[in-house]
């Protein structure tokens, strides 16, 4: 019994050894976004927009090969029309909102945040990496690295109720909130 008992031992510290060796040397990743699968991304599938006879087929462009067709999808210009602006004009800032676009950079604007963001992020990590185990099994520790950063968001709904502040696009109060 004890010769097995030592055979299990040694090949349990033989498995853990062995799974510390797993990393790759390149720089670790927060939250995956991106799929690293060989298999399609399906956030990257756009269905195109339903066909529809125009008015008038004179309105058609004629056929260029190469060239885009009226059922390809325009996810940019769809969401330009979706939040009140004309995607022929998508170049700049309207006028009415030149005051809003001013107050928004008034303290500069950094146009190297993200690699700056991205370092930080990578040194707080670092510094929050985890327990042993953790660390060994490459365990995801977003949550427990962030946790004492995130916004409790029912607290933060039932303060903006209690200091009369609408809140519409919030689930109604329940018996006894605001």
């Amino acid at each position: 019994m004890t010769a097995a008992r030592v055979v299990l031992a040694i090949a349990g510290v033989a498995l853990l050894s062995v799974a510390g060796c797993g990393s790759s040397g390149k720089m670790p990743q927060l939250m995956n976004i991106r799929s690293e699968t060989a298999g399609p991304d399906e956030f990257s599938i756009v269905p195109p927009k339903p066909l529809a006879m125009p008015e008038d087929l004179a309105d058609l462009p004629a056929p260029t090969p190469g060239a885009g067709n009226r059922t390809d999808a325009t996810p940019d210009a769809d969401a330009i029309v979706a939040l009140g602006g004309n995607p022929a004009g998508a170049g700049g800032v309207p006028a009415a909102d030149g005051a809003l676009v001013n107050r928004a950079g008034r303290y500069g604007v950094n146009g190297n945040i993200r690699p700056t963001l991205a370092s930080e992020d990578l040194d707080y990590r670092r510094k929050n990496n985890g327990r042993v185990l953790q660390r060994l099994f490459s365990v995801n520790v977003y949550y427990n690295a962030y946790g004492k950063m995130s916004l409790n968001q029912q607290a933060e709904l039932l303060r903006w109720r209690k200091a009369g502040a609408k809140t519409p696009s919030a689930p109604p109060a329940k018996d006894g909130e605001q």
